[in-house]
């Protein structure tokens, strides 16, 4: 296996695929407007980082989203929100990412700060986009995020919201625990969306739960599923395995995390292996780089260094997600000669 040391990651050319915009908000940014928005800081680093960071396992998915309440607080204008967008791409493009999907749930920003409605949101963090993209070669697109705890009468809002904007979005996805929320109540909201043009990615497969695998089937089947975000748990489940493997549904893997949230007890039991080995279309994220005190490298130098993952097994993946992303064939195709020239 050669060497790749961690400046050589990041040198390596990618793609990513899953990566929350509302949960990427630099440490310096977090550190800096958190007493601007009312928040106030431990005395100690160490207690600051406990305030907002994981960067140790948590007891489990649920104990981790609610961490995430506490970054939500920062998003207080569409000025923060901007500029957060702005360092998301920065910081994506830094880390030799040249293909950037970032997905982002209206409710989440705004049950936080009513003055921001969806409109405001959706425009800020545009503004900010589009000023990185100026600057940093690279395509970025935006998925509309519907919160599976909320009430149907919710995620309705909010899917109108997406498909309103799908000029600005390129898919919609259904995101948080998924623990009593079962899929198959969005599938209405879900084909309309298809219908409209929106590409479909959902979160399922995450937690270590009995109906994991199911779930996974389920957010194919029934809400149209073209990728699954982390859908790692279909490993207990040889058949629906099969099921995903057939359908060509790649998945959004995101090591780190799953270890975080313990999806997997340690690193050495996450099954990324086993599913390329199995014939699954895997692709390698970040999921919440900001609050998880990471950057998709480090995802990299972990499947390197515990999974002996070469140049080669990274750019198959890269390769997958290039297929795979939803952004524009057109605005993919810049980027061609740079990935595979």
């Amino acid at each position: 296996m050669e060497n790749l040391y961690s400046h050589n990651i990041r040198d390596i050319l990618k793609v990513e695929l899953h990566r929350h915009l509302d949960c990427s908000v630099r440490w310096s940014t977090l550190i800096e407007l958190a007493p601007q928005v009312g928040i106030p800081l431990a005395k100690t680093s160490q207690g600051q980082k406990d305030q907002f960071l994981i960067t140790s396992p948590m007891k489990d998915l649920g104990a981790v989203l609610g961490k995430f309440l506490n970054a939500q607080k920062v998003l207080a204008s569409e000025e923060i929100l901007t500029r957060i967008a702005f360092e998301a791409c920065e910081d994506a493009y830094n880390d030799g990412i040249r293909l950037l999907e970032l997905r982002y749930a209206p409710t989440f920003i705004s049950e936080g700060h009513k003055n921001l409605t969806f409109e405001k949101i959706h425009k800020s963090l545009r503004k900010g986009i589009d000023q990185a993209k100026k600057i940093y070669p690279m395509a970025v697109g935006l998925i509309c995020i519907v919160q599976r705890i909320k009430s149907y009468e919710i995620a309705e809002e909010v899917v109108d919201f997406a498909i309103d904007h799908k000029d600005s979005f390129i898919a919609l996805d259904l995101a948080d625990n998924e623990e009593g929320f079962d899929p198959k109540a969005f599938a209405p909201l879900f084909q309309k969306a298809k219908k409209a043009g929106l590409h479909i990615t959902v979160h399922s497969g995450e937690a270590p739960q009995p109906k994991s695998a199911q779930w996974v089937k389920d957010s194919i089947e029934i809400l149209g599923a073209e990728r699954i975000g982390h859908g790692v748990q279909i490993i207990r489940n040889a058949d629906i395995l099969n099921f995903v493997r057939d359908r060509r549904i790649p998945l959004e893997v995101c090591p780190i995390s799953n270890y975080l949230t313990q999806t997997f007890k340690t690193y050495e039991e996450h099954p990324i292996r086993q599913l390329i080995n199995a014939g699954a279309l895997v692709t390698i994220n970040s999921d919440d780089p900001g609050v998880f005190a990471t950057t998709l490298s480090d995802d990299y130098e972990v499947l390197h260094r515990v999974h002996k993952f070469t140049l080669q097994d990274f750019k198959r993946c890269n390769q997958i997600a290039f297929d795979a992303s939803f952004i524009a064939e057109a605005e993919k195709n810049r980027f061609m000669s740079e990935f595979f020239g």
